[in-house]
C-alpha cells in the first residue's frame, strides 16, 4: 500500500464502511438500483413471440432476451406466468397456457417447465425473477368459454365467471375464487425458487361505458348475510382481502420472497391536485394507497405511463405523491412505459429523464424502475438499449436491500488471491448463502462496483489497482470485503 490515505480508505472499507454510500453520494450511477423489465406473455407480446415455436426455439429466444438485458445491466425480470387462469409452468391446478403451445392444456413437447428454466437462466445472469400473475382475468380477447381446458377456473366456477368488455372475468367477491387464487400463489411460491411474486393493475376490470360489472348476486348474498358495506366498499374490501392474504401467505412460506404490485398510476383524480384521469380507487376498486400505507407489499411499482411535463398526468407529480404515502418505508420501483417510444412516438430521452427524476428521489426510497415491455430493450428499439447502456445503465447495480426481510447472511469470500496475469480468484461458497459476488475497484478514492458475478464464478480479469470482493445473498445483503492490490510489481491481499 503506497500511502497512508489509501490504507485508511482500505481499512474503512474492510471494517464495514458502506460501499453503497461511498459510491452513491453525488453519483448518477447508484450501486443499488432495481432495474427491471416486464416480460409479457399474454398475446405473445414479448415471449414466446409465437405459440408455434418449438421448445428449443422458445429457450433460445428467452436466452437471447436475457443476454441482451444482462448486457444492458438490468438485474431483474418480471415474467408473466399466469395471464388468464393459465400457467406458464407445470401446474396441477391450472392448464398450460395457450400462448406456449397454441392449445390450452397442452404441455410443451419436448417437455420443459418455462418458469423453472427462466429461474435457472436468469439467476445464472444475476437477475432476479419475479413471477407475475393476473388474478381475476379468465380469458383475454374473448368472452367465450369454448376451448378452455376442463380444469380452467372458468369451468371450475361457472357461477362466478362473467363476460365483460370482450373478456372473461372471475368475480373478485366470491370467496371460492379468492381461495383458489391464493392456492395458485401458494403452489408457485412453495415449488419455485422465485425472488418475487407480482400482480399488475387488473383487479376489477377497466369499466365499459354503460355496462355494469355483473356481480349483483354475489353482493346480494353478502347483504343477505348481514353485510353492511356499500357495493363499492364491498368490492374494494374483496380486493383488499386478496392483497393482504397474498402478503401473509408468502411470508408464512418463504419470508425472503418479495411481494410487489404495479397498480394503475392514479389512485384518485385530484391526488395530487393537478391530476386528472381514471380513478383506480373508484373504477378498479383498487385501494393501492392503503396497501402501501399498511405495508402489504414489499415494493410498489405504480404505472406512471405519462410524460414529465403535461400537468394533468405529470410523472414527477405522481411519483412525489406516491412517495408521500410510503409510511412503512417500502421500496418504490416506478413502472415506465418504454413501449411509448413506438406507440406514442416518445423520444428515448423522455425515459432517460424519467429515470433521472426517480434517482433524484433515492433518499425517499425511490430505488428503481420497471419497464414495459422487455422487447423494447431486447430489440434495441430506436437504440434505447444502447442509450441506457452508454448512460444511465453504464455500470452494474445490486438489488436494493430490503432491511425488513430476512435471509441467511452471506459468507465472505475465502482464499482471495491475484495472479500475475491480472486475474482475481477465490474459493466457492460452501455455506450456500451467496447468490452473487460483487467486485469493486478503487478509483479516484471511491469504490466503484465493476462486476456482479454469479455464485458459480470464482474468477475475474482485472487491471492494476485495488479491488475488493464481497459475497451477496439473495436479498442483496453484502458480506465483509476482502481487498486485494494488483500491479506489475506486487500482488497481495490487503485485508479482510
Amino acid at each position: 500500500v503506497r500511502s497512508t490515505r489509501m490504507l485508511a480508505k482500505l481499512i474503512g472499507f474492510v471494517l464495514g464502511m458502506s460501499v453503497c454510500r461511498a459510491v452513491q453520494d453525488g453519483s448518477p450511477w447508484p450501486v443499488r438500483e432495481f432495474r427491471g423489465a416486464w416480460i409479457a406473455t399474454v398475446a405473445n407480446i414479448d415471449w414466446p413471440s409465437s405459440h408455434s415455436l418449438t421448445t428449443d426455439q422458445q429457450k433460445n429466444e428467452l436466452n437471447s432476451m436475457l443476454d441482451r438485458l444482462q448486457s444492458q445491466n438490468f438485474n431483474a425480470i418480471v415474467l408473466q406466468v399466469r395471464t388468464s387462469g393459465d400457467a406458464l409452468y407445470n401446474s396441477s391446478l391450472e392448464p398450460w397456457s395457450y400462448y406456449l403451445t397454441g392449445r390450452q392444456g397442452r404441455a410443451p413437447s419436448p417437455y420443459y417447465d418455462p418458469l423453472e428454466f427462466t429461474v435457472q437462466e436468469a439467476h445464472r445472469r444475476n437477475m432476479e425473477v419475479h413471477a407475475w400473475f393476473n388474478p381475476y382475468r379468465a380469458r383475454s380477447g374473448s368472452n367465450s368459454t369454448s376451448g378452455l381446458a376442463p380444469n380452467h377456473m372458468a369451468n371450475r366456477f361457472p357461477r362466478f365467471t362473467y363476460a365483460y368488455g370482450g373478456n372473461l372475468w372471475m368475480d373478485p367477491g366470491a370467496k371460492v375464487v379468492q381461495d383458489f387464487i391464493l392456492s395458485v400463489f401458494r403452489d408457485v411460491v412453495t415449488r419455485y425458487d422465485i425472488d418475487g411474486l407480482h400482480m399488475d393493475d387488473y383487479f376489477y376490470p377497466y369499466p365499459v361505458s354503460g355496462v355494469e360489472f355483473p356481480d349483483s348476486h354475489t353482493y346480494l348474498a353478502y347483504v343477505s348475510g348481514g353485510g353492511r358495506l356499500s357495493l363499492a366498499d364491498w368490492r374494494r374490501d374483496s380486493v383488499n382481502t386478496l392483497v393482504h392474504g397474498l402478503y401473509s401467505l408468502v411470508k408464512s412460506i418463504k419470508p425472503h420472497v418479495k411481494v410487489g404490485i404495479s397498480p394503475f398510476g392514479i389512485w384518485k383524480p385530484g391526488h395530487p391536485h393537478t391530476i386528472h384521469g381514471l380513478s383506480s380507487f373508484d373504477s378498479l376498486y383498487a385501494d393501492s394507497k392503503k396497501w402501501l400505507e399498511l405495508g402489504w407489499v414489499d415494493y410498489l411499482s405504480p404505472q406512471l405511463y405519462w410524460e414529465i411535463d403535461p400537468p394533468q398526468q405529470s410523472y414527477p407529480a405522481l411519483l412525489d405523491w406516491w412517495l408521500q404515502q410510503n409510511k412503512m418505508n417500502r421500496h418504490l420501483y416506478t413502472g415506465n412505459y418504454a413501449s411509448a417510444i413506438v406507440v406514442k412516438s416518445w423520444p428515448v430521452n423522455e425515459l432517460v429523464r424519467q429515470v433521472q427524476l426517480s434517482r433524484d428521489r433515492r433518499d425517499q426510497l425511490s430505488l428503481g424502475n420497471v419497464f414495459f415491455s422487455a422487447k423494447t430493450f431486447s430489440h434495441n428499439t430506436h437504440r434505447i438499449g444502447d442509450t441506457f447502456k452508454s448512460g444511465e445503465y453504464s455500470t452494474p447495480a445490486l438489488q436494493p436491500e430490503m432491511t425488513w426481510l430476512t435471509a441467511p447472511a452471506p459468507s465472505s469470500p475465502q482464499n482471495v488471491r491475484a495472479s500475475a496475469d491480472f486475474k482475481l480468484y477465490w474459493s466457492s461458497d460452501s455455506s450456500h448463502t451467496v447468490r452473487s459476488w460483487a467486485v469493486y475497484a478503487l478509483r479516484a478514492d471511491v469504490w466503484e462496483l465493476v462486476h456482479v458475478l454469479n455464485r458459480d464464478t470464482m474468477e475475474v480479469g482485472v487491471q492494476g489497482g485495488y479491488y475488493a470482493v464481497r459475497g451477496v445473498n439473495r436479498l442483496g445483503k453484502e458480506s465483509d470485503a476482502v481487498t486485494v492490490h494488483v500491479d506489475d510489481i506486487y500482488v497481495g491481499v490487503v485485508g479482510k
